[in-house]
């Protein structure tokens, strides 16, 4: 006898006992004020639950060790089971609780997950599963979503529009859901992806990103090996702009002219491929684009095995180093040349297309510095790739007074060379041996990030792009040095800034020389004879009329 799974079941009772509107009405109820404290109220609890449950083990490990220090201590594999069990609870309990909630603690698993060498493995391990495919809507939302956001105001059917869609989503993640799609004939018969909003869920996600700031702060003074304090508040400004999906095919565009055309104009081929939108198809909650055919690169070790690619082989070096050259120069060009980059690379929206190129997808998430700190940053790329050694006093002393105008300042009483040991963390994953004793790993205690005060906003998000090409590299074995290979680009960009200022300069000295040179003549005109000066008056205006009649002329 066939038994329903019981989602199955649900699905099909809601499907035959309501109709479209109320189903759509279902997921669109906004969020109540004590729905947010319930979600806030049960996120804490697990939390505290699991810090409870460390604090306990720690006791008990005390006293263990109290009981067999007369016979023999703990050995360090008794320790490392001890502990690992007790992270492998924790997880648990976490990953359970965000798969229950949903909503932006799953944006916030992404950003964990997202560098498994700063957590204990055992959460590494538990919260990767986050980057796609979480709690997908029933097509039948999703469909009456884009007919009341984007084709009722264009007075079309849904199948004036799309030939064939796809009932299973490619991603499902927070903010949004995705589905593949090809178009009518009348929109070019092409294939798409279609994103669409999940309903009502601005509220919901600022709600959860506000308990996130809460739990994050009262741990800011702990031995944490990232601020997720600065992290979630950087987040929680740039979250507002994900919500409006015509902002995002702007960023879109804009970042496909970045990619495509350097700062002179010229033309370029892009490191990576990015989609762009279907103008006539966008609406603040549906966006209609090209579509990526490839794998994220969150399911690429499945895909290696599928296509029977060693780990350790060649054929994984070269991917590994393909995708870490392409990476690193789509980011320094739109980092270092214009200031605008894309704020939310994970591995879940990087893909692997089927020609072998590298796509990049979901501009929900951009930042843009300003034009005097992308050249900072530069500035501190150039420090470091010319440096000398590690440890050469001076070449340190360059590189942390550059590192001093990104924002980053230090607490009292830490080692020296602090703000170097950042720039080197952040931009240079070859560095094996830091100054002044610091060290690599984000949860030592001496890790160079426990000697900031606190992360800077505009560097946080900087941040997560760097820190994922480094987590990347260190994935795939790779000693990669993001200064070294930013260094040209870094160069170009402050060449150019220079050559702009010695054009002003020269610009400023024309202006300067032309407005002497119309003093000195009315000084002299000034001492003319009445009838000389009336003469030299009339040619002046005379001259002035044509120049300006000139001037109508091109205008018209």
């Amino acid at each position: 006898m066939y038994i329903i799974p019981p989602l199955a079941l649900t699905a099909l009772v809601l499907l035959l006992t309501t109709t479209y509107e109320q189903r759509y009405q279902r997921y669109t109820k906004a969020v109540a004020n004590w729905e947010r404290i319930i979600r806030a109220a049960t996120f804490s609890l697990a939390i505290a639950s699991i810090i409870r449950s460390y604090y306990c083990k720690t006791v008990e490990l005390f006293f263990r060790k109290i009981a067999v220090s007369y016979s023999h201590d703990l050995t360090k594999e008794e320790d490392e089971l001890t502990w690992s069990e007790q992270h492998a609870y924790g997880a648990d309990t976490l990953s359970k609780t965000i798969m229950k909630m949903q909503g932006f603690y799953v944006k916030a698993a992404q950003i964990v997950a997202s560098r498994p060498d700063s957590i204990p493995q055992e959460y590494a391990d538990a919260l990767s599963v986050f980057t796609d495919d979480n709690d997908p809507l029933p097509v039948e939302v999703i469909k009456e979503v884009i007919e009341k956001e984007l084709l009722v105001q264009k007075g079309e059917q849904f199948d004036d529009v799309f030939e064939e869609f796809d009932e299973v989503p490619l991603g499902s993640a927070s903010v949004a859901q995705v589905h593949h799609a090809v178009l009518t004939k009348k929109y070019g018969h092409r294939e798409v992806a279609v994103k669409v909003q999940r309903p009502s869920i601005e509220d919901k996600l600022m709600g959860d990103v506000a308990n996130l700031k809460q739990v994050a702060k009262v741990f800011r003074g702990a031995d944490l090996p990232v601020d997720y304090y600065a992290v979630f508040t950087e987040l929680e400004e740039q979250l507002k702009d994900e919500f409006d999906f015509e902002a995002e095919a702007a960023s879109m565009e804009r970042m496909h002219n970045i990619l495509t055309t350097d700062g002179k104009g010229a033309q370029r081929e892009s490191p990576i491929v990015t989609p762009r939108s279907i103008p006539a198809l966008v609406s603040k909650r549906v966006l209609v684009m090209d579509f990526l055919k490839g794998v994220p690169l969150s399911r690429a070790s499945d895909e290696m095995k599928r296509k029977a690619i060693v780990a350790d082989g060649v054929e994984a070096k070269m991917f590994a180093m393909k995708l870490l050259k392409s990476l690193t120069t789509a980011f320094g060009w739109s980092i270092l040349e214009s200031g605008f980059f894309h704020a939310d690379a994970h591995p879940g929206n990087i893909f692997i297309l089927d020609d072998g190129r590298i796509g990049l997808i979901d501009f929900g998430q951009v930042k843009q510095v300003s034009s005097d700190y992308r050249k900072t940053v530069a500035k501190v790329i150039l420090a470091l790739d010319e440096r000398k050694s590690d440890e050469n006093p001076d070449d340190l002393a360059k590189i942390g007074n550059y590192a001093s105008g990104l924002g980053i300042e230090l607490k009292d009483d830490v080692p020296a060379h602090g703000q170097a040991a950042i720039a080197m963390w952040l931009f240079d994953g070859s560095v094996e041996t830091f100054p002044s004793g610091y060290d690599e790993s984000e949860v030592s205690l001496n890790s160079p990030l426990k000697a900031m005060k606190e992360f800077p906003h505009d560097l946080v998000l900087l941040a997560r792009s760097t820190v994922l090409i480094k987590g990347l590299a260190k994935r795939f074995g790779v000693r990669w040095s993001l200064s070294q290979e930013w260094a040209p680009i870094a160069r170009r960009v402050l060449q150019s800034s220079t050559d702009q200022i010695k054009e002003g300069n020269s610009h400023r000295l024309g202006l300067h020389f032309k407005t002497w040179g119309k003093q000195q003549t009315e000084r002299v005109v000034k001492n003319l004879p009445r009838p000389v000066k009336k003469r030299a008056l009339s040619a002046v205006l005379r001259r002035q009329q044509r120049h300006d009649a000139k001037q109508r002329k091109r205008q018209s």
